[in-house]
């Protein structure tokens, strides 16, 4: 069997959670099957089952918006990734900027379509300051590409619910496959170095963001937290890749705000290399993920595998990763509500959040055993081989 990935993110292009499961998931299925990548970028390698072909983009000419480029840039490639042939059993799709690649594929080479969701549009209604008009149309594109496929995989039971509620699909098509963990990778390290590199004081205890700046990481709610957390700890944001200039701004504003309140608040405004990433999880007291909206949350595991205690919001699939007084707190929005903007009343969030960091990080004890407790749990549930494993029972359930 051969099968064809279609994504944005690829090593080294990879800002988000859906890049990191691509790359490891496609690591694991070459050791089961040949597999074919095209994403967006210039790799061009070959290696044993696994072969990657990064595809540019050339916008000498265009005159549309700004902010309908990365639009039609993921439609000028997904056009690319076909015209390329495709002798692939089936195609993949990761996120909406392949899923037009997918429905050509589909079409054009009458191979079966497999999707797997991230993360819903309808659920991201903040993606309408980045996109302007174009977020209508990748809501209408996801749409159409969910109903097209022959088998979607939703990566929490939350998000199967979501699926469910809003795209009224069939569910015998829609299965839960969660996300997974590199445990020999996401392990505990020594390096107090790195956080030196960063300034950070490896004498002094700290609490941990890592995300990119935008809406749905919530990361402006925990700024807003700092200001009620004890004064004894440090907060370390590695905090990046903003989504628009407008939530750049709120954030170097709420940062500086609350640093006039607090000392302690160290911003590092780059993505980390994942060395250092991992030297930042293991050192941490506690691991703060924010998130309003979340259809897995794979920094959380990535935390849980580092051996450190996660602060996390009520929300998406975090419920199914985070275990509630076990390997960390979960924080509930006020409501449930269609829109995860509504479902946040942001004083009492914050005010909540900071309560459990500030539990947290007066009981060492109390740390470690959550600590202890999220590693097992990683390596008890959450194996990329293992995800592997099911991805192609599915695909031959399709392919034959």
């Amino acid at each position: 069997m051969k099968a064809l990935f279609l994504t944005n993110e690829y090593p080294p292009h990879i800002y988000g959670g859906a890049g990191v499961h691509v790359e490891y998931l496609s690591r694991e299925l070459a050791k089961l099957i040949e597999l074919d990548v095209r994403c967006f970028g210039d790799q061009d390698n070959q290696d044993g089952n696994l072969s990657v072909k990064g595809f540019g983009l050339d916008t000498t000419g265009w005159d549309s918006p700004l902010n309908l480029k990365s639009v039609f840039g993921a439609l000028q490639r997904c056009l690319d990734f076909n015209t390329t042939g495709i002798d692939a059993h089936l195609v993949h799709l990761h996120t909406w900027y392949a899923h037009f690649g997918g429905i050509l594929a589909k079409l054009n080479y009458g191979v079966p379509m497999v999707l797997t969701v991230h993360s819903l549009e309808p659920l991201r209604p903040w993606k309408r300051e980045q996109l302007g008009h174009g977020y209508d149309f990748t809501v209408w594109l996801e749409n159409t590409a969910l109903h097209m496929a022959d088998a979607v995989i939703a990566v929490s039971e939350e998000t199967k619910t979501d699926l469910l509620r809003l795209f009224n699909l069939d569910p015998h098509k829609v299965h839960v496959i969660h996300n997974g963990i590199d445990l020999d990778e996401y392990r505990r390290v020594e390096a107090p170095e790195v956080l030196r590199k960063h300034g950070v004081d490896p004498d002094k205890p700290f609490v941990l963001f890592v995300g990119r700046i935008t809406r749905q990481k919530g990361i402006i709610h925990l700024v807003r937290a700092i200001e009620h957390m004890d004064p004894g700890f440090q907060v370390v944001l590695c905090a990046g890749a903003p989504d628009t200039a407008e939530i750049k701004a709120e954030m170097e504003a709420a940062v500086a705000a609350v640093s006039q309140k607090r000392p302690g608040v160290v911003w590092i405004q780059s993505m980390l290399p994942l060395e250092e990433k991992i030297a930042m999880y293991s050192h941490a007291g506690v691991f703060v993920c924010p998130s309003i909206y979340e259809p897995f949350g794979i920094i959380n595991l990535e935390a849980m595998a580092c051996e450190t205690a996660v602060v996390a919001s009520a929300v998406g699939g975090i419920k199914e990763v985070v275990v509630e007084g076990e390997t960390g707190f979960l924080i509930p929005l006020e409501q449930q509500t269609e829109s995860p903007f509504e479902a946040v009343h942001p004083e009492k969030f914050a005010r909540d959040m900071a309560a459990a960091v500030n539990k947290l990080m007066a009981d060492a004890g109390l740390r470690e055993r959550m600590a202890k407790a999220g590693r097992k749990r990683a390596e008890d549930h959450f194996s990329w081989k293992s995800i592997a494993r099911k991805t192609l029972a599915l695909y031959k359930t399709l392919a034959g």
